[in-house]
C-alpha cells in the first residue's frame, strides 16, 4: 500500500481597488476563503484603478508583471476578487497561461464541498449553473473541463455541462425541484405556527460561532470548525427557556461580505427560515476588528428579506478572547462565550423576554369533576408538579394561552 498526498495548489490573489469597497479587507477575506479549500496563497496583488479593465480586469501591463511572477514562483492558479466575464477569463488565461477563477467561483466551490442535504446540493448546483450560463461562450480552460482543482468541483456532476440549452433545461429542473421544497418549508412553517411552536433563528457572519452556540445550548452535535462556511445546511433543535417554554432554535448558513447574488437567490428559501422566525439572534465576533461590518452585512440581509417587525437580539460572542469585558451592555445586546458558556443565563432570559408569551406559568387548583383539563394542559403545555388536596388537584403548570379562559377561576398563583 502506498500513501498518496495531494500537493496544495499555489495561488496569487488579485484585486482592483476602485474605491467601491474596502479592497484590503476583502482581499484578506479572499485569502481565508482560499485557505478553506486548502489553497496556499503565495502573494496578494492590488491595483488602484478608477474602474475595472474590460479586457483583463487589472490592465494588460500589470497582468504581464503578475504572469511573470507566477512563472518564477511555480503558481498554479490566479484568484480574482471580482466577478469576471467569460472574455476576461479567456484573456487573462491567454496572457498568464494559468487557470483563473474569481471570488464567486471560489465561494461556489466551498459550498459544493460543504453541502450535505439534497436541498443544499440542489441550491449549490442551481447557483453554479446560473453562474456558468452567461460564461459558456468564449470561456477559457477554467470552464472547459471538470477537474480536481478549486472552482471545478460540482455536487455530484460527472462532467461540465457545455451545451447552453442543456444548462437552461437543468436550471429549470433545479428551480422546479427547489420550488417544491420551498412549498414544503412553507407548509412546515404554517404547521409550526398552527401548533404554537416558537422559532428562534441564529444568524450572522460566517465563522462567528453560530454552530458552537447551537451545540452548547442544545447538544445538537452540529459540525463546528474554525473555518468559513463550516455549516451550510440549516439545523433545528429544541431549546428550553428559564420560564419553562420550549422553542425551536434554528442554525442558518453564515454570511460573507459581497456574497454572490447567485447564492443569495439559490438559498432564499433557506434564508426565509430566518425571516419567518419569531426572534433573531444576530451573532457576531466581539474579538474581531470587523465586528461593526459583520453586523452591517447581516442587517442588510434583513432588509433584503423584508424583516422589519421581528425582534433582534445582538449576541457578542467570543468574549473569552477579550482582555477586559465591557462595563455595561444594552438591553438588546448580550455578551457571551459559546466556548465557555459565559453569559448563557442572561442570553436565555433575554430570549424569553423578547418572545411574545404563548404560555403562562400558573398554580391551579383543579376540581376533581374537571380533571379532564389536565390532559389539555399537558397536550399544549407542561405540568411541573401536582398534589392531591381535599378540594381538588393543586397543579404547577405551563398553560397555553388558548385555554386560559377555561382555568381563569382556578388560578391560585401567577409566576
Amino acid at each position: 500500500m502506498y500513501e498518496t498526498t495531494k500537493e496544495r495548489q499555489r495561488a496569487v490573489l488579485v484585486s482592483v481597488d476602485t474605491g467601491e469597497f474596502d479592497a484590503e479587507r476583502s482581499l484578506e477575506e479572499l485569502a481565508e476563503l482560499a485557505e478553506t479549500v486548502q489553497v496556499e496563497v503565495v502573494a496578494k496583488v492590488s491595483q488602484r484603478r478608477p474602474d475595472l479593465d474590460t479586457a483583463t480586469c487589472i490592465g494588460s501591463g500589470r497582468l504581464e508583471e503578475v504572469a511573470q511572477f507566477c512563472k518564477n514562483s511555480q503558481v498554479d492558479l490566479l484568484i480574482f476578487d471580482h466577478e469576471l466575464t467569460a472574455s476576461q477569463i479567456r484573456n487573462i488565461e491567454k496572457i498568464a497561461d494559468l487557470a483563473v477563477i474569481d471570488r464567486t467561483m471560489l465561494i461556489l466551490d466551498i459550498f459544493a464541498q460543504r453541502a450535505r442535504t439534497s436541498e443544499g446540493r440542489l441550491q449549490v448546483e442551481l447557483a453554479q449553473q446560473r453562474y456558468r450560463l452567461p460564461r459558456l461562450m468564449g470561456a477559457g480552460t477554467a470552464l472547459s473541463r471538470l477537474g480536481g482543482g478549486v472552482g471545478t468541483r460540482g455536487p455530484g456532476e460527472t462532467k461540465l455541462e457545455t451545451d447552453r440549452r442543456h444548462i437552461r433545461r437543468r436550471i429549470q429542473s433545479l428551480e422546479n425541484q427547489l420550488e417544491e421544497l420551498t412549498q414544503r418549508r412553507k407548509l412546515a412553517r404554517a404547521r409550526r405556527k398552527k401548533d404554537g411552536i416558537t422559532t428562534v433563528a441564529i444568524v450572522g457572519y460566517t465563522n462567528v460561532g453560530k454552530s458552537t452556540l447551537l451545540n452548547a445550548l442544545t447538544d445538537a452535535g452540529v459540525l463546528a470548525e474554525d473555518k468559513l462556511f463550516a455549516t451550510l445546511d440549516p439545523t433545528s433543535r429544541a431549546l428550553l427557556l428559564p420560564d419553562g417554554r420550549s422553542v425551536m432554535l434554528i442554525d442558518t448558513v453564515g454570511l460573507v461580505r459581497r456574497l454572490p447574488h447567485h447564492l443569495v437567490d439559490a438559498f432564499r428559501s433557506t434564508l426565509e427560515e430566518a425571516a419567518a422566525a419569531d426572534l433573531l439572534l444576530n451573532v457576531c465576533d466581539v474579538s474581531s476588528d470587523e465586528m461593526e461590518e459583520q453586523i452591517a452585512v447581516t442587517q442588510q440581509l434583513f432588509v433584503d428579506l423584508g424583516v422589519s417587525e421581528t425582534p433582534i437580539v445582538t449576541v457578542l460572542n467570543k468574549c473569552d478572547r477579550l482582555a477586559r469585558l465591557p462595563d455595561t451592555m444594552g438591553g438588546q445586546t448580550v455578551l457571551i462565550s459559546a466556548k465557555t458558556g459565559y453569559g448563557f443565563d442572561r442570553l436565555l432570559q433575554v430570549i424569553a423576554q423578547n418572545l411574545t408569551p404563548t404560555q403562562h406559568r400558573l398554580t391551579l387548583l383543579i376540581p376533581y369533576d374537571q380533571t379532564g383539563l389536565l390532559s389539555e394542559i399537558r397536550r399544549d403545555g407542561k405540568v411541573f408538579s401536582e398534589e392531591y388536596q381535599p378540594e381538588g388537584t393543586l397543579v404547577d403548570a405551563l398553560v397555553d394561552r388558548r385555554i386560559l379562559h377555561k382555568v381563569e377561576q382556578m388560578v391560585v398563583h401567577r409566576k
